[in-house]
Parts: structure tokens; sequence; C-alpha cells
């Protein structure tokens, strides 16, 4: 398999036909795979407001009729011939292979080889999305204290919050905003990427997510259904294009779990709405209840990739 074949695919596909293909790749179908990611592909770096319709459309379970997307913009920005040899780049990845950290960069890094139209039509969907409320207005939060975070009551969300970051030696907000330069974005892509990178562990612990690889990819779904989250549509892009080519007997695996997560962001309330910092004092249980808001809940072990790797 070469990168080709994804290149090809890359493009808008027929979303009447895209559950089909989908089913097809969860058999491992090599065509089917390329041309799933090639979709994923297309939506992620060239037409960020068809995420809801190729995702939906590939899982079939919720607002797949034709009349729902009636209104959408389906403008896309297409990819300079320069972008895929980054694009290969990225999916050789370093000797070694990656981890968390140079994954990430990998991927952000990706948004410098893409067409700059593409922010402009990113910047529109994340305005028109259901799953937050006018994010260009909002205020740019501040950041989180750990020393907050610790004073808060035994067993509460804050309290767990500080467990996971100090335990595991995770910064508060994942990546330095600064060094990332999110503030050269425009206005909502700004706010809602400032934000996920604060609250991405506050919503591993509330939606049920673990910090294992498998569950890394979970919450992408997730953060990709809940508001559009553009980084995410890319990483999931990434990561199935490296599967399809180096790892293909895992990809019915990312297939499967990317679905259910993707489902379960649909079926939430929206956390982007949620005012976390008030609610730093309730149990996660608590919460839960009082949003409904339910644990997400896979076919397979969160640790499963980890297993695999041992």
């Amino acid at each position: 398999m070469t990168l080709s074949l994804i290149k090809e695919n890359t493009s808008k596909p027929q979303f009447t036909k895209l559950k089909e293909t989908f089913a097809q790749a969860m058999n491992n179908d090599p065509m089917a795979r390329a041309k799933i990611c090639g979709n994923m592909v297309w939506t992620a770096f060239c037409a960020p407001a068809a995420t809801n319709r190729m995702y939906d459309s590939m899982t079939s379970e919720v607002k797949n009729n034709e009349g729902d997307y009636a209104g959408e913009n389906l403008v896309e920005a297409p990819l300079p011939d320069s972008f895929w040899k980054e694009f290969d780049e990225a999916l050789s990845g370093p000797e070694g292979g990656y981890d968390a950290s140079s994954i990430t960069m990998a991927v952000a890094s990706l948004g410098k080889s893409i067409n700059p139209q593409f922010f402009l039509l990113a910047e529109q969907a994340a305005n028109n999305h259901e799953g937050v409320m006018e994010p260009s207005l909002r205020n740019i939060p501040d950041m989180i204290s750990l020393d907050e975070l610790e004073a808060q009551p035994e067993n509460s969300l804050a309290c767990n919050l500080y467990k996971m970051l100090v335990e595991n030696g995770f910064d508060a907000e994942v990546l330095d905003r600064e060094t990332i330069g999110l503030r050269n974005l425009t206005p909502a892509l700004r706010y809602l990427n400032t934000r996920i990178l604060q609250m991405h562990d506050v919503w591993h612990l509330v939606g049920g997510y673990q910090t294992t690889s498998l569950h890394e990819i979970a919450i992408s779904a997730f953060q990709l259904a809940q508001f559009g989250h553009n980084y995410s549509a890319m990483f999931l892009a990434t990561i199935c294009s490296i599967s399809h080519l180096r790892q293909p007997l895992g990809f019915p695996i990312l297939l499967q779990t990317i679905k259910e997560a993707w489902l379960h962001g649909r079926e939430q309330p929206s956390f982007m709405d949620i005012e976390w910092e008030q609610e730093w004092q309730q149990s996660i249980d608590e919460i839960r209840e009082k949003y409904g808001a339910k644990p997400f809940q896979g076919s397979f072990p969160a640790d499963l990739l980890e297993k695999f790797a041992a």
C-alpha cells in the first residue's frame, strides 16, 4: 500500500455510500481503507464544514438524512502539492516511533502546509457548529491554577484532576498556548483551541476516557463530535492513515473505537458550554447526574494497544 491511494481518494465522498465503504473497511478491505483515509484527510485538511455529515454518514446512527445538511456550506480549500510531502513524513514518523508529545507536534505542524483558506473555512464552521454557542465572542480563559485545584475537597472533580496531572507529570494545559501560537488564530478557533487544551483532561475524567493510546484516539473522536475540533480531525486522519499503511490489522479496531466515541460525543450534552471551574467542588458522579452525561463504553479494553505493543 502507498500514500498515492489515499491521495487519490482525498476528495468529497459520495455520502450515501459511506456507510457501505466504512463496513468494507471494518472488514479490512484495502481499497475501502484507502477511501476512508482519503475522506478523513479531505474533511480534516480541506472541508471542515463537512465533518458532521461525513462522520454521521460513516456511522449511520444519527442525523443521516439528506435534509439535515441541506443548508451546510461544503466549500473546500484544495491541498497544495507540498502538503503531501509533509504528510508522508508525518506518516513515517521518527525512527523510534511516536510518543504522545511527538505525534501531537507532528500533526499540529501539518497546519503550516495546508491552504491558508482552510482557516477561514474552519472559523466559519466553528461559529456554525451546534456544540458551542458564539465561540468568537468568548473571553480567553485564564490559566488553570494547580494550587486552586489542590485546595478543593477530596473526591471532587478538581481533586481528581490535580491527582491526574501530578501523578502523570502532565501539564495543566497539555501544551503551552503561547509556544504554539494560539494568539494568532481567528477568534473562534483561538477560544476553542485554548479551552480544549485546558479541559482535555477534565473531559477525560467526566467523559470516562482513560489516558491510554486507544482512549486518546477515542477522545479525539469525542471532541470532534462535540465541537468540530480541527486538530482532532487531523489527528484521526493521520492515525488511520498510519494504520492503513503500516499496521492494517489494527485498522478495524481504530474504526470501531472512532465510531463509538463519535456517537458518544454526539449524544452527550455540550461539554464546551459547561463552566467547568464552577464545578470544581462537585464529584464526577454529581456532575454527570447534573448534566445528563454518561461515561464512554467502548468495545475494547482501554489498554489494548499497550498490550499489543508489549
